[in-house]
């Protein structure tokens, strides 16, 4: 091969080499696009999938929502139960803090929390009483034993007030139950319509026997087939005065009467002002009269 063709092979060569060469990228397709947004959402559907699981076991974690108001309130809401159920139980002694955070097993809350607990939500809550820097449940009715629940009744029966609920004597005296079955026939039970039952003083002084002749002299009179009316006519007969109108008299309407339409008298314009007094007046003669 001729050396001069040989040299300028050479040449070529190193200019091709020196010169820098940009290749085109094709355009991606649209099957491309979809394999790559299919495997976005594999990653994802794996890595959420984690997170779930958890709470779909029953086994959510409370911790994550330390910060949450969900979270601050369950915690309250567990506190007040606890001092309400050791107090039933006869456990009426207050508590501090980190004693109630011990025993309900959250003394690995937040310090912002616990602040939270301290400055507020027991403060605050009406169920819960302070005494020296602790803590006690606080309930409607604060009982020690049977006797002071006898002495509740019976104040309530001679102001008038009524029953209590059972409810609220089972929240405020320590071992309710045995209390009130201790208490024999001194209370009376009545289950109202809502299934609520309330506790009732038995007064047994006002327990008096009526003399017999006196109840087959009431007993004697038949009032089912007499209404209203016969009955109050019986009444009149034996002279004896009925109540009547004892309710709200019920006020009626003062039912306005129609004025007749009056027949206004036409007025006419007189243009004779000038001969008042000279004229006659013949309205009142009747014709065929002189």
């Amino acid at each position: 091969m001729d050396p001069a063709l040989l040299r300028d092979r050479e040449l070529f060569k190193k200019r091709a080499l020196s010169t820098p060469a940009v290749e085109r990228r094709p355009a991606p397709t649209s099957s491309d696009s979809s394999k790559k947004k299919k495997a976005k959402l594999e990653q994802g559907g794996t890595s959420g999938s984690k997170q779930p699981s958890d709470a779909s076991n029953g086994t959510f974690n409370l911790k994550a929502l330390s910060g949450s108001t969900g979270y601050r309130f369950g915690v309250l809401a567990k506190i007040v139960n606890y001092m309400k159920t050791r107090h039933q139980r006869g456990d009426t002694h207050p508590l501090t803090l980190d004693e109630i955070l011990d025993e309900t097993q959250h003394l690995d809350i937040a310090l912002k929390q616990k602040q939270w607990l301290m400055s507020e939500a027991l403060v605050n809550n009406p169920k819960i009483d302070i005494v020296d820097g602790k803590y006690a449940f606080k309930p409607k009715y604060n009982l020690k034993d049977k006797k002071a629940l006898l002495r509740l009744l019976d104040k309530h029966d001679q102001r008038g007030l009524g029953g209590i609920l059972l409810e609220d004597i089972e929240e405020g005296l320590p071992n309710a139950q045995k209390a009130i079955k201790a208490l024999g026939d001194q209370i009376v039970f009545v289950t109202r319509p809502d299934k609520k039952r309330i506790l009732f003083y038995n007064d047994k002084s006002c327990q008096f026997t009526v003399d017999e002749e006196f109840q087959k002299l009431w007993r004697s009179i038949p009032v089912d087939s007499m209404d209203e009316e016969k009955i109050e006519d019986y009444l009149k007969r034996q002279g004896i005065s009925s109540m009547q109108e004892s309710g709200p008299k019920k006020i009626l309407p003062v039912q306005k009467r129609k004025k007749p339409a009056s027949q206004k008298k036409r007025k006419f314009k007189t243009l004779n002002d000038h001969l008042a007094g000279v004229l006659k007046d013949y309205s009142d003669v009747t014709p065929g009269k002189q």
